[in-house]
């Protein structure tokens, strides 16, 4: 608004109300400018943290590589200070061994070879006389013998009556009845059929690949066959998965997460393949039911969920998405899932910089030292220093947020990670009432990461019928590999004996089954 001086009235009312005027536009005009700063910084924040997932370490443990822009850091207050200083003061440093080479197996088939000395040259090199044996030096290389694939020819022979034949009298043929196998009247034996499983689901090789391989070995074996095959399977195990999903339900913990999937022929874009899990990512002792299920639904509304717990009213573990808030269990938060956002505002903040976001990310860094002291600890014990030692941490970090709220745009990585938090800090003390519970769902996250690896190499589905088999045969792919089973040869005992329609399942669960 331009004024002229010479022309300004004289009336102190009129110019009363143009001051007023001017500075009601001037305020307008610095809410303006605000609101564009503030997109702007929140343009520079996305663009660095998407450079930095780009170009920058994939590890979270230090965030803010490859930075090109340099904004002021968020200025630390004296809580802020001596939070860190009290943090810093009580660090370890943890020393690294060196990795070794670790010893092949002793199962292992070896061939020796001797490589000596030729006779003329056992002699010494100074006299002349006779050298005696003292000793040997020892190596040994891995050989890689390719797989060799075989025919089995089943001869049945067929008897009959002589007598019955002179006399004209009913003549019955006798003869020994098939073996039971998984595919009736197919050429498939379950040992081909868990090798095909374990190639797609445990090494993400698609079928066309396969297709491809057998051929280079002269056998016409087609992906649609193949695929027929694998929902066979999926068909016959699943009495067992429905076994498996009954002692789930009867654990004290579950963790759950979601990823998306492509189906062709689905009524919606996208799908979602469910993963619910409890026990190790592998084998701890053998009385641990290690279960990794994972459920094909068209769609991530919440009726998945809580169509699938049937009522569980247990532990629930999980990240912040809404849905399994309608379940019957009780919800317990990730840690990792609120640390990740605060190394977003961590990588926005700028390269070598120290700002607010360190703060917390310190404190949530001293949780999980915590949380590898106990590892090995009994539940109460786990309870019991929770309650000593993370409680006090919980709750510094819980006055900081309070205390941060209202200071830090909404808008910005900062404020999203500090609201992330308010939103689900009664989920994420969850693990401090309980020394069953871990401190993140990274339990669900790492099941859940082979189907994520297959799916960029199979890309999709066709029908919610191969979807559907997918999930079960991905299930018992990782249920084993948690159990310390190998893959292969635990899916061709289940295809087996599932085979001959056994009246009890219960000795073809993971934890029964003796290999080696």
């Amino acid at each position: 608004m331009k004024i002229d001086a010479n022309s300004l009235p004289n009336d102190p009312e009129q110019l009363k109300r143009m001051l007023l005027e001017l500075q009601h536009a001037m305020a307008e005009k610095d809410k303006e400018l605000a609101k564009k700063d503030e997109i702007i910084h929140s343009l520079l924040e996305r663009y660095k943290i998407a450079r930095c997932k780009q170009f920058g370490k994939s590890s979270e443990q230090n965030p803010g590589g490859g930075e090109t822009f340099n904004e002021a850091e968020e200025i630390l207050d004296e809580t802020d200070k001596q939070l860190l200083v009290e943090v810093d003061n009580k660090q370890t440093t943890t020393v690294k061994n060196k990795p070794k080479r670790k010893p092949l197996p002793k199962a292992l088939p070896r061939k020796v070879v001797t490589i000596d000395l030729p006779v003329t040259e056992q002699v010494c090199d100074c006299c002349h006389n006779k050298l005696h044996k003292i000793g040997e030096a020892r190596s040994e290389k891995l050989e890689f013998v390719p797989a060799h694939i075989k025919v089995i020819e089943t001869v049945r022979p067929k008897y009959a009556c002589k007598t019955c034949e002179k006399t004209g009298t009913a003549n019955h043929i006798k003869i020994a009845p098939m073996p039971s196998t998984p595919i009736p009247k197919g050429i498939a034996t379950a040992s081909l059929l868990s090798q095909l499983i374990t190639a797609k689901y445990q090494y993400a090789l698609p079928l066309y690949r396969q297709e491809t391989m057998f051929n280079d070995y002269g056998i016409s074996l087609s992906r649609q066959t193949m695929s027929d095959w694998l929902i066979r399977c999926s068909e016959l195990l699943m009495p067992l998965y429905g076994v498996l999903k009954t002692k789930l339900l009867e654990q004290a913990v579950i963790h759950a997460d979601e990823t998306p999937l492509n189906v062709i022929q689905e009524e919606k874009t996208t799908s979602y393949m469910w993963v619910y899990c409890c026990g190790e990512d592998r084998l701890i002792n053998n009385k641990a039911k290690n279960i990794v299920l994972f459920d094909y639904q068209n769609s991530r509304a919440a009726k998945c969920p809580i169509t699938f717990l049937d009522g569980y009213s247990n532990y629930l573990q999980v990240d912040g998405y809404i849905s399994y808030e309608k379940t019957e269990a009780i919800l317990a938060g990730c840690m990792a899932h609120a640390r990740r956002k605060f190394i977003d505002a961590k990588t926005a903040q700028g390269k070598n910089k120290t700002g607010k976001a360190d703060v917390i990310l310190s404190l949530i860094g001293k949780l999980y030292g915590i949380e590898a002291h106990i590892k090995t600890k009994s539940i109460i014990e786990k309870y019991e220093i929770r309650q000593e030692k993370s409680q006090p941490i919980i709750d510094k970090i819980n006055n900081w947020v309070t205390d941060n709220k209202e200071k830090i745009p909404p808008k910005t990585k900062l404020g999203e990670a500090i609201t992330y938090w308010h939103n689900q800090a009664h989920k994420l003390e969850t693990y401090l009432k309980d020394g069953r519970i871990n401190i993140d769902n990274n339990r669900a996250e790492r099941a859940v990461k082979p189907f994520v690896i297959g799916r960029k190499n199979w890309l999709f589905s066709n029908t919610s019928r191969g979807a559907n088999a997918s999930a079960i045969l991905y299930s018992f792919v990782e249920t084993a590999k948690a159990n310390g089973l190998l893959v292969d040869s635990y899916l061709q005992t289940c295809l087996n004996e599932l085979a001959k329609n056994p009246e009890s399942l219960e000795y073809l669960l993971p934890w029964n089954i003796k290999q080696g």
